[in-house]
């Protein structure tokens, strides 16, 4: 509503030569990087980091549960969080007037899956090095936010300067939000099949680290 509303932006946006409304087009970015990725890092960014300052870690060394399954514990929660609250930022959206209708249905739920792990698995990683909120809200404000707004969410990257849209194709963010748009609206600004090997492979390095990590004891055990 601020943006398609306050501020007046009803000017289309091209994306693979074809113009979409100004609504429907920051929709699904605002739809995946702030209702579905957000939650599930906060999710998963708490989990282990309150029981280490409250001093509740036990209470998931204790169960006798493998480290793969703890991860998954860990992990599954903060996607089901994040999906959640996406279902419901969408459902808000088509009541305002939104046309969200999935186009590629596949799409939409592969890089909604993709996107939720990914910063759930950021998310544990926070929440095994933190020791305070402090540590945690460094990372949200100063990486996860930065890389949400420099996406694509409210502009094409192919308006940008080759320089800056370089950059924007080096921010996975980008091609999340790219996918998940395209599952929408049938169009996107990025190559579907580059985006998907790239989130896919960060998230697979991102859960060898998390299992590596919580294996270890590493900040939690000792």
């Amino acid at each position: 509503m601020v943006f398609t509303v306050a501020t007046g932006a009803k000017r289309p946006v091209a994306v693979g030569g074809i113009d979409i409304p100004f609504g429907d087009f920051i929709a699904p970015g605002l739809i995946i990087s702030q209702g579905m990725m957000g939650p599930a890092f906060a999710n998963a960014s708490f989990s282990l980091m309150v029981g280490k300052i409250q001093g509740t870690i036990v209470d998931y060394l204790q169960p006798p549960l493998s480290t793969l399954e703890l991860l998954t514990g860990l992990v599954a929660g903060a996607m089901t969080r994040g999906l959640l609250v996406g279902v419901g930022v969408w459902l808000a959206m088509l009541l305002y007037g939104i046309h969200l209708i999935p186009v590629h249905f596949w799409a939409v739920a592969w890089f909604g899956l993709l996107g939720t792990m990914f910063l759930a698995l950021l998310g544990v990683l926070t929440s095994i090095w933190a020791d305070k909120f402090d540590n945690a809200a460094a990372v949200s404000n100063f990486i996860v936010t930065p890389l949400g707004l420099l996406s694509g969410t409210f502009y094409s990257v192919d308006k940008l300067a080759p320089a800056f849209r370089a950059v924007s194709h080096a921010n996975p963010f980008f091609y999340i939000i790219s996918g998940f748009r395209y599952g929408f609206l049938g169009t996107a600004d990025s190559p579907i099949l580059i985006g998907s090997i790239v989130v896919l492979a960060i998230d697979v390095v991102l859960a060898v680290a998390c299992y590596a990590l919580l294996r270890s004891g590493w900040k939690i055990k000792n």
